[in-house]
């Protein structure tokens, strides 16, 4: 046995062992008797769901004890059987659908005759036929819109007949070799229903977006179907998420097809195939990514009809008395229905330290001792097996803040639908990738988390005055329960108050070989990103691109060549090189697929893990500083280079260039001559510059509206045939040669600096000493 399975076995056991001491603790030792039936109340129900999340929790270590990864089987290519591709759509524009479409076209297959593509259309819309047609798949549609998204299903289930099903969402873009993973599996003695793969994400979600964690934390959904879904595996309850599944054509039609009584049709699907007997796999490789929801009103309402559709599920499938499955799975599946659950149990872990802090209610009878003995090793457990059994996926810490976000939104959701009373309209969670929050419904959401900060706050300070007054540290557990709960509602309102989306697509920071050419020129580099939009690349030398034409693009890998028309739309400085960014200005049909496969036929480029160094205080300077940032967006097309180079003149003597940009550069003159119209240069007389006075632009005046101190010997002038010069390999020579000159007399000057500072607090010292 090695060393991490034994360290997660003590983990485990661990969190067992404390946990059992600390419950026998709280139901015996901490119900607040005798303070009044609140007191109880509040008491009993923060009790009860402290078991129902440790209740969550041992089924879920219990899974991730031993997890089943399972096993490609290596199939003959001349047994892979005919696949029907299923993508759902109802109301997604038409370019979400041939980002989709254009990656299943391109998915490989022994042969490729065998798949068939279609586009479930179920609102009989004209340009999703014609989509179809141009891409050249078949069109489904239906004249009875029933049953939501599983009689959309359901009805192309009918008008198809291969063995494998794929189901898509209008959002998931599958990579090449999704067919060929998936379908060996079926291919073998073993009864297999379906295997899921995860839904990835090649946008940051909202989590990431709206906290500026972008490049700190994993997509929130990861978690589940890189960490929760595959644990699963072992007690074969694995959760069919909707989209990119593999599903066998036998058992859909054994159970009737997809379930159409609940609102979410693959949670129940998934289950009652596993009640048949069927054997059902989670695997962690990504091969398809989507969209996430870009707006806030999209999210709760994907996350209210998640809650209201397993609690449905739950009810009508009757899982506790459901034939076909096991006690293995009837606990997990009882478990993914009681997580939606959590909004009940963060409002008693909000409220209970509240409830006495600003009520003087007591819903804990204990005291500093027995808190240290019993409940913080069971937290430091829970802790630390959460976050090495997930892979460094999640953290408590990060459970808590989503669990904080939501909780509001999903109470009276989850109350409603546990008493009945049922939301029968299937809600389509918006999936066009525009941002556009309404601020009405910001405000609205961001009310009840505003409230449970006041009432923290409040709470804070009467602890405080408590440990002051009793000068007891008592009160100082009480103290740490509340400071953590307003950093959650913090992060809360953070969130709520939302963040400016700039870009119109995204960005896939990926490195793929690039030509760019102009006249007889041509530029081999790297991307730094992509995107439908433009291009990214990132030169060590500061070299002339023509910026006002057209220039020639091609982006290649092994796979894939795009070629399309493209201009320079920004240059900047980062660090010692420089990022050249280009938008794409012309491309036809043919490369538009190329070029989409380029960027998405990969497993997205987001963090898989959560950045090691993120503490709570990270997290609110982050937030704080990044609200308070203007956006800087130069637009500048040239490189600015810093040279402050001295040169001779014939018509002002010794000048210094500031620094240029090929086409214009900055000169200090002799005060007497800052005006001169023509200054010439020449370069060890093998080339001459002529810098003319630039009337249009005073460089003066854009530091006056700055309020920044200026150098009235500056001015700023255009060259003169600047593009020739540019390429001119004698001036290119010497302009490299300027630009280490001009970092070492920086450094330099950097390093006297700091000299200076040193001598002159010595010289204090001695001084000092002396007195």
């Amino acid at each position: 046995m090695n060393l991490k399975v034994l360290r997660n076995k003590f983990l485990i056991i661990g969190t067992i062992v404390s946990s059992v001491i600390y419950l026998v603790w709280r139901i015996f030792f901490t119900i607040p008797f005798g303070y009044g039936i609140v007191a109880i109340t509040c008491g009993i129900y923060l009790l009860l769901v402290e078991i129902v999340g440790m209740i969550e929790a041992a089924i879920h270590y219990y899974s991730m004890s031993n997890i089943e990864y399972p096993v490609k089987p290596n199939v003959d290519d001349i047994l892979f059987p005919d696949v029907d591709i299923f993508i759902a759509t109802y109301n997604e524009p038409v370019e979400l659908l041939y980002k989709t479409v254009n990656g299943c076209i391109n998915m490989d297959y022994p042969d490729k005759s065998k798949v068939h593509i279609f586009i479930c259309d179920d609102s009989n819309r004209a340009e999703m036929k014609e989509l179809a047609d141009s891409m050249g798949i078949d069109y489904i549609t239906r004249t009875e819109h029933i049953d939501a998204k599983a009689g959309n299903l359901n009805n192309a289930l009918a008008k198809t007949n291969s063995p494998l099903i794929v189901t898509f969402d209008a959002d998931m873009i599958p990579m090449h070799d999704f067919l060929t993973t998936c379908v060996p599996y079926f291919l073998t003695e073993e009864k297999i229903g379906f295997v899921q793969t995860p839904q990835s994400f090649y946008n940051p979600d909202l989590f990431q977006y709206r906290l500026f964690s972008e490049g700190r934390i994993p997509n929130e959904q990861d978690y589940f179907y890189r960490d929760v879904q595959v644990s699963r595996n072992k007690t074969n309850s694995v959760i069919y998420g909707g989209s990119n599944t593999m599903i066998l054509r036998k058992a859909l039609e054994e159970i009737g097809g997809f379930y159409t009584k609940v609102i979410t049709e693959d949670f129940a699907t998934g289950l009652l195939i596993q009640s048949k007997g069927y054997k059902c796999y989670a695997i962690n490789e990504i091969h398809a990514s989507g969209l996430s929801p870009s707006d806030l009103k999209s999210l709760i309402k994907q996350r209210e009809r998640w809650s209201r559709g397993c609690i449905q599920t739950g009810r009508k499938l009757n899982i506790l008395f459901r034939k076909g499955l096991n006690i293995e799975q009837k606990l997990s599946y009882i478990s993914a229905i009681s997580y939606w659950y959590s909004c009940l149990k963060r409002l008693a872990y909000i409220m209970a330290p509240i409830m006495f802090s600003v009520f003087g209610v007591v819903v804990l009878k204990c005291n500093l001792i027995q808190v240290l003995i019993f409940w913080l090793p069971m937290y430091l457990f829970s802790d630390a097996t959460l976050k090495k059994l997930s892979n460094n996926i999640r953290s408590t810490k990060w459970t808590n803040i989503y669990e904080t976000i939501l909780f509001p939104s999903l109470l009276p959701v989850v109350i409603l639908e546990t008493l009945g009373i049922s939301q029968r309209k299937f809600a389509v969670t918006r999936k066009d990738g525009k941002a556009e929050d309404d601020r009405n419904y910001q405000i609205k959401k961001i009310i009840p988390h505003s409230f449970f900060a006041v009432l923290s706050v409040i709470g804070i300070i009467n602890c405080i005055k408590m440990t002051f007054e009793t000068g007891s540290p008592a009160y100082s557990v009480l103290l740490f329960w509340l400071i953590v709960n307003l950093y959650n509602i913090i992060m809360s309102i953070f969130f709520m108050l939302g963040r400016n989306a700039y870009r119109k697509s995204e960005r896939v920071s990926v490195e793929i070989d690039c030509n760019i050419s102009y006249g007889n020129k041509t530029i081999n580099c790297k991307t730094i990103d992509i995107s439908e939009g433009g291009i990214g690349i990132v030169l060590d030398e500061p070299i002339y691109i023509p910026y006002d034409r057209s220039l020639d693009i091609a982006l290649s890998t092994e796979r894939y060549v795009s070629k399309f028309k493209g201009q320079i739309v920004q240059v900047s400085e980062i660090r010692e090189s420089w990022k050249y960014a280009l938008k794409i200005s012309e491309i036809d049909d043919s490369n538009l697929k190329k070029l989409l496969s380029l960027i998405y036929d990969r497993e997205p480029t987001l963090p898989k893990y959560i950045e090691k160094n993120n503490s709570i205080f990270d997290d609110i300077r982050i937030n704080i500083l990044s609200r308070g940032k203007k956006s800087n967006l130069l637009n500048r097309k040239l490189p600015r280079i810093k040279l402050n180079k001295k040169l001779k003149s014939e018509e002002c003597g010794e000048i210094i260039i500031n620094d240029f940009n090929y086409e214009y550069a900055v000169i200090k003159t002799d005060l007497k001559l800052k005006n001169n119209k023509v200054i010439t240069v020449k370069i060890e007389d093998e080339i001459t510059i002529r810098f003319i006075l630039d009337k249009q632009i005073n460089y003066n005046e854009s530091f006056k509206k700055k309020k920044q101190k200026i150098d009235t010997s500056l001015q700023l002038y255009k060259i003169q045939e600047y593009e020739t010069i540019a390429e001119d390999e004698v001036f290119k020579s010497k302009l490299s040669s300027w630009q280490v000159e001009c970092k070492h007399d920086l450094l330099r000057q950097k390093q006297e600096s700091v000299e200076q500072i040193k001598l002159k607090y010595l010289d204090e010292f001695d001084e000092m000493l002396y007195i």
